[in-house]
């Protein structure tokens, strides 16, 4: 249990029965009577905002959190499987990963975020290297600005690439934003 003097921003707290984390914190001490510590507070499950007052005597409860690193292994029809470290198997639907499901790769290691035993949040390495499967060709010579075209990945996933990328490169991609990085070598030819 939290008190709200314990408040501060990136705290997780539950309230009403969801997890939360304060985004935005501000401490006002009115000339007469208590404290105000006014919060921003974002649904670590569903994303929405909202914004709450608290007094200093007012208590806040501690969510019933659990951080879990996975080693994802292969897709099932519309469920991915992940291993723990003692290789048991967990099945998370497309719902419960959300955009992250696009950037996963054989083996990649992903923190899970757990509140109550239910996922959700998944945490992907910062970049992950994906091959282009769908490209239109640059035009030769387009390369007086930043021109940019629509590149395809395996995993039906759509981003914005440079010209000079062609089909079959292998591309790093920000996996907080899904934006184009930056270009790998060439696929080995086998």
């Amino acid at each position: 249990m939290f008190s709200a003097s314990d408040l501060r921003k990136g705290l997780k707290v539950e309230i009403d029965g969801a997890p939360y984390i304060i985004t935005e914190f501000n401490f006002t001490k009115p000339g007469k009577g208590q404290a105000i510590y006014n919060c921003k507070l974002k649904n670590l499950a569903n994303g929405t905002t909202l914004t709450k007052s608290y007094r200093s005597n007012d208590k806040l409860d501690k969510p019933e959190l659990a951080q879990h690193v996975l080693t994802y292994s292969y897709k099932d029809g519309d469920h991915y499987i992940f291993m723990d470290e003692n290789y048991a198997q967990i099945s998370m639907g497309a719902d419960e990963l959300g955009d992250a499901r696009f950037f996963l790769v054989e083996d990649i290691e992903v923190e899970v975020l757990y509140h109550k035993g239910r996922p959700i949040e998944v945490v992907l390495p910062t970049f992950v290297e994906k091959e282009i499967v769908y490209t239109e060709p640059g035009a030769r010579g387009d390369t007086a600005t930043n021109v940019l075209k629509p590149g395809k990945i395996d995993t039906g996933y759509e981003l914005s690439i440079p010209l000079f990328v062609n089909q079959g490169d292998i591309v790093k991609i920000d996996t907080r934003t899904g934006d184009y990085a930056d270009r790998v070598l060439k696929k080995a030819q086998a």
